[in-house]
């Protein structure tokens, strides 16, 4: 597939242009990174290690949302973090493509992953007799088996239209990333006809699956009145934790790609949430507070000491 482009790089503006603000920047970020790595792989070897939190279907949707937020957070970050330290922040025409292509797999098998997690949740309080033929292992597997295969037909579908596009000058992108506004702004083409695929593609399906959402938690709340205080109370607790990360997922993303196609300020700073925050907070949101993940933590450590001590 041939490209109509003399483009061979395009330059970053990044977060800020000052020096010292990027030298703060630079750290933050770093710690970000770190703190998004480390907490997620922490709780994917937690509940991997741990038999009896991997044979729950909740605490496997949380073990691969995890590695999916480290693999998402590894996109970008650390080429994000590195382009503080200098004034000129480039990336070649095929690193910004692949990029592109490995942000949206990611982001897109997340928003399946948030969707099974509600179906999950849906179950296990409105019909609780059936959860375990429903919610088997066979079937979590297939629903993750569509989380991988809807994030690569997402990105696939869209790389592809992008790859075709025309890039004969300027270069400069105003984002800390490559996305797709910012490069339709940069096309020698007329691009309203791929603004308006992009917004059916990303935009849309977004729009519609936080409706499902929001429906689906709409039946469990309403299905709560049956239950015990004590059974409201956790599982209010449950669905309180997943409604969060899916507003902080879903809000951003509709204003960034459920919109006409065209530039906004705020963009590069709701993105900073979605594709940032998000990653970092899914653990602190989601398992740092429950009871049966901090114990699995102490008996993981618990092994590691014994066998550091056994050498």
């Amino acid at each position: 597939m041939q490209n109509q482009s003399f483009v061979t790089e395009f330059i970053l503006l990044g977060l800020s242009h000052n020096p010292n603000v990027q030298k703060i920047l630079f750290v933050v970020f770093l710690f970000v990174y770190i703190a998004t790595v480390g907490s997620n792989t922490l709780i994917l070897v937690t509940i991997v290690s741990s038999p009896a939190l991997l044979g729950s279907p909740m605490y496997f949707f949380l073990a691969f949302l995890s590695f999916i937020d480290t693999c998402y957070s590894s996109a970008f970050l650390p080429k994000m973090v590195v382009d503080f330290l200098y004034e000129r922040k480039t990336i070649s025409f095929e690193g910004c493509m692949m990029q592109l292509f490995v942000e949206h797999m990611f982001s897109g098998a997340e928003l399946i992953v948030l969707t099974a997690m509600a179906y999950d949740r849906y179950v296990a309080i409105c019909k609780p007799l059936h959860y375990s033929s429903i919610m088997n292992r066979r079937f979590c597997g297939i629903l993750m088996g569509v989380a991988w295969a809807g994030g690569f037909s997402h990105s696939t579908i869209q790389i592809l239209f992008t790859f075709k596009l025309p890039f004969c000058g300027p270069n400069i992108i105003d984002h800390f990333c490559c996305d797709f506004q910012p490069l339709m702004d940069l096309a020698c083409t007329d691009t309203h006809v791929f603004g308006l695929f992009v917004v059916i593609n990303s935009g849309v399906f977004c729009i519609i699956t936080f409706s499902f959402l929001l429906v689906s938690y709409g039946v469990i709340l309403f299905s709560l009145r049956t239950h015990t205080s004590q059974g409201r109370r956790k599982a209010l607790s449950t669905c309180g934790s997943h409604i969060t990360v899916v507003i902080l997922f879903f809000v951003p993303c509709i204003f960034v790609y459920a919109r006409p196609p065209s530039a906004f300020s705020s963009d590069k700073m709701v993105a900073v949430v979605y594709a940032i925050l998000t990653p970092l907070l899914n653990p602190l949101i989601y398992t740092f507070r429950n009871k049966e993940v901090k114990n699995a933590m102490r008996k993981v450590w618990n092994r590691l000491v014994v066998v550091s001590d056994g050498k």
